[in-house]
């Protein structure tokens, strides 16, 4: 194992941790090598946990951005939302998506759950 692997604390250091990370991915459960990306891994994850933001996703926009990908009407989504005022209210933001339709747009457009759900 690398006696110098330590705790990532700039961005140099991180694309070096990835670099070797990606080097060493498929070492064999036993060697050095494994034990040296199951620490790396978690190195990683903690500073990118503390050092990398990802943007918050709009679940409206993601839903808009895929009906134009379609050539879809909002009528189109009456099926999944429910009547035209449903997906009035949801399309201009006035309304929350409900968990039955987050499902049902999630099966649908084939998107990951997380685009629904607000955490915060």
């Amino acid at each position: 194992m690398n006696p110098n692997i330590k705790v990532i604390k700039t961005e140099t250091a991180y694309q070096k941790a990835i670099k070797r990370t990606l080097a060493i991915f498929h070492a064999e459960e036993g060697t050095p090598e494994a034990d040296e990306l199951a620490l790396l891994l978690v190195l990683v994850k903690d500073y990118e946990d503390k050092h990398i933001h990802l943007p918050e996703i709009d679940p409206i926009e993601v839903i808009k951005l895929k009906m134009a990908e379609r050539g879809m009407m909002a009528k189109d989504l009456e099926p999944i939302i429910g009547s035209k005022g449903h997906v009035s209210s949801i399309l201009s933001g006035r309304r929350e998506i409900t968990l039955k339709m987050a499902q049902r747009l999630r099966d649908y457009f084939n998107l990951p759950a997380e685009i629904f759900l607000h955490t915060a």
